[in-house]
């Protein structure tokens, strides 16, 4: 018999190793997890504390987790949906809003650990640096270390996520940082000298300046395009003169009263043949799935009815 090549072999295939599942699905960079996991053998098991922040297109959540061999643990979290309870009524996704949850989750861990009045932070934002560093003497109480996880968010100069580590700060937790990547720093090379950091253009940012000043130049540049751009502040009768004292109330509040209150459960009831949930006090439509012709009907009707109110008003 003459030489037979072999063409294929399951070498290859026994040294393949599956990467982890939140890997494949391009959620967690376990690179820079691993860095901020990883502690000292010479801490002999102590928790290593991040401060995590994850955005949405509308929302941003913050918690203080560590790593345990089981799993992640949260110690405390805030949301933005909780800003209303506060007086924050709207822009919950903008850079105030950001500092605003950073600030409420910071009082709300020194309350939990008794902390509160042994580290005020900033008791009222004014965009100077600031930093609370460890006590040298060792009878007092330090102050609480976290590092900040931004996750996959881009960490450009004025990214939100650092609106949450300034807040975070400004509330009396202790994370390392430097203003490089705040508002209102300029480089060396962009001053062609020395560094220069503008403390009043992330002030004005915390307290939504920034929103104001668009708000106004919409409004008169173009009314219908500001009434559904800002229809959620004009519901809560907030103006642009009104943004900064928002912003101001709320971090009072944030400051009187950071305890998380838990919302009892409600006792909900699913009608699965008339499609309906119950909820003990409302029925609100259960979703159903359309098929592709209603889904087709349904976008043709959205063309129609805005073809019409453009005639509407071609003809007014």
């Amino acid at each position: 018999m003459g030489f037979v090549k072999v063409v294929k072999n399951n070498a290859y295939f026994k040294k393949f190793q599956t990467k982890y599942r939140r890997r494949r699905e391009g959620r967690t960079d376990y690179f820079a997890r691993r860095k901020m996991c990883k502690q000292d053998k010479n801490k002999y098991n102590t928790p290593k504390y991040r401060l995590v922040v994850r955005r949405s297109n509308r929302f941003v959540g913050v918690q203080i987790v560590y790593a345990t061999i089981t799993g992640d643990k949260v110690m405390t979290q805030a949301h933005s949906r909780e800003l209303p309870k506060y007086g924050f009524k709207a822009g919950l996704g903008n850079f105030a809003a950001f500092y605003a949850v950073g600030l409420l989750v910071g009082r709300r861990l020194l309350n939990k650990l008794g902390l509160e009045e042994n580290f005020e932070g900033v008791e009222e934002a004014d965009g100077e640096e600031f930093h609370i560093e460890e006590e040298v003497d060792e009878d007092d109480r330090q102050p609480f270390k976290c590092i900040l996880d931004v996750g996959l968010a881009r960490t450009s100069v004025g990214a939100r996520v650092f609106a949450t580590l300034k807040g975070a700060v400004d509330a009396g937790l202790h994370v390392p940082h430097n203003n490089k990547r705040f508002p209102g720093y300029r480089s060396p090379e962009e001053r062609g000298g020395e560094a220069e950091f503008d403390a009043e253009a992330i002030r004005d940012r915390i307290f939504g300046k920034h929103v104001a000043e668009y708000m106004e130049t919409m409004e008169e540049e173009d009314q219908q395009k500001y009434e559904a751009h800002f229809a959620k502040y004009i519901e809560e009768d907030v103006g642009p003169d009104d943004v900064e004292d928002m912003c101001l109330e709320a971090h009072k509040a944030i400051r009187e009263n950071p305890v998380y209150e838990k919302v009892p459960k409600k006792d909900i009831t699913i009608e699965r043949k008339g499609c309906q949930i119950f909820d003990g006090a409302k029925t609100y439509a259960r979703h159903v799935k359309r098929t592709a012709n209603e889904r087709k009907g349904r976008v043709l009707a959205k063309i129609a009815r805005a073809q019409r109110k453009m005639l509407e008003a071609a003809e007014a």
